[in-house]
């Protein structure tokens, strides 16, 4: 049983939920999660502390680092939320946990970053090395961010930064939602583009293997910059195909040529009708993967779940909870993401 004391900025959240639970199967049982949204999760709420902060919020920050060992930066505003929630939150904020973290002497600083720090780039696989180029607001917060843990990186400070592709499991909804109401309601489901290209996704729980070993390995093995993504991975029609053929009604992915679709959804976003935003719509048709080689060789991360095994207990939890998650939306992952337009368009496919 570790007696280190753990931050979780975020814990409330899906990647926070299940970290959570992964710490304290390791052992962990000095749990602090901060977040502005309860922790409503009954299996393990009594095994934490929780405490309603904002990370905007300096003074409150700086007064819950007290004793902390280890931040795990997971807290982030998402590419729905405004621009100024986004830099507000993603930078300022970062900004405040890790000043206060260093001022208290925080042993590591675990920051998770996203491969939207790459943009749309124009090769594959990506590399650490290679530009950062984001796009909109949460791509360009999330370069800041990265730069603000580098400038306490070279003061001294242990901060393994993270950059996991789009990760699904347990606990997921936002726009995954859309596929897995479609297929369990046995409808087709549209697709951007032609589908061939190869989009790597991630399983939460490997993305949680990465913390845990950044966590646990030596510090100067760890306090480094990481891809983490899926080994496996096949083109995005077939992965999202055994979602369908799970929900078991004989229906298809049906692709569309991109660019008259990427027109609509502009039209559609402008009229805030679009249950996507940009750099989904922009990017679904293109390919979209990272190597991990060097989080393989230097952390030893090891990815338990394929593309397709992570979607099958994203789409396997959704049914077990569909009850709970009906008449609910919003702008995070927690929730589904509201359908606009492409709710009407359901019925005829």
């Amino acid at each position: 049983m570790s007696k280190e004391k753990i931050l979780i900025t975020g814990g409330s959240g899906f990647l926070g939920i299940n970290l959570v639970r992964y710490l304290i199967k390791k052992g962990y049982s000095n749990i602090l999660v901060l977040d502005i949204l309860d922790f409503d999760y009954p299996d393990v709420v009594s095994q934490i502390e929780f405490i309603n902060v904002d990370i905007r919020d300096r003074k409150r920050v700086s007064e819950v680092m007290n004793k902390v060992d280890i931040v795990i930066h997971t807290a982030a505003a998402l590419p729905l939320y405004t621009e100024h929630e986004i830099f507000t939150t993603d930078v300022d904020g970062t900004s405040n946990l890790l000043e206060s973290a260093f001022e208290s002497k925080v042993k590591r600083f675990i920051h998770i970053s996203s491969t939207a720090v790459y943009g749309i780039p124009d090769h594959h696989p990506l590399i650490e090395e290679d530009d950062l180029i984001g796009v909109g607001p949460y791509g360009e917060a999330k370069i800041k961010a990265e730069k603000i843990s580098l400038l306490y990186r070279d003061k001294g400070m242990c901060v393994p930064i993270l950059r996991p592709k789009s990760f699904v499991g347990p606990e997921r909804l936002g726009v995954f939602a859309l596929l897995f109401d479609w297929a369990k309601d046995g409808h087709n489901f549209p697709m951007i583009g032609n589908g061939n290209n190869r989009y790597q996704l991630l399983d939460v729980e490997d993305l949680c293997q990465a913390i845990y070993l950044c966590m646990q390995l030596n510090m100067e093995k760890v306090n480094d910059t990481f891809n983490i993504g899926a080994k496996e991975f096949q083109t995005i029609k077939e992965d999202y195909q055994v979602v369908l053929d799970r929900a078991g009604f004989n229906k298809k992915i049906l692709t569309f040529p991109a660019t008259p679709v990427i027109y609509f959804l502009r039209i559609l976003e402008a009229m805030k009708l679009s249950p996507l935003y940009k750099w989904v719509y922009e990017t679904a048709s293109e390919d979209s993967f990272v190597s991990i080689e060097k989080a393989e060789k230097n952390l030893g991360f090891s990815p338990k779940y394929s593309n397709q095994e992570a979607l099958i207990r994203n789409f396997e939890w959704y049914l077990e909870n569909v009850n709970n998650i009906q008449g609910k939306s919003g702008v995070s992952h927690r929730v589904p993401w509201k359908q606009g337009i492409l709710g009407l368009l359901k019925k005829i496919f």
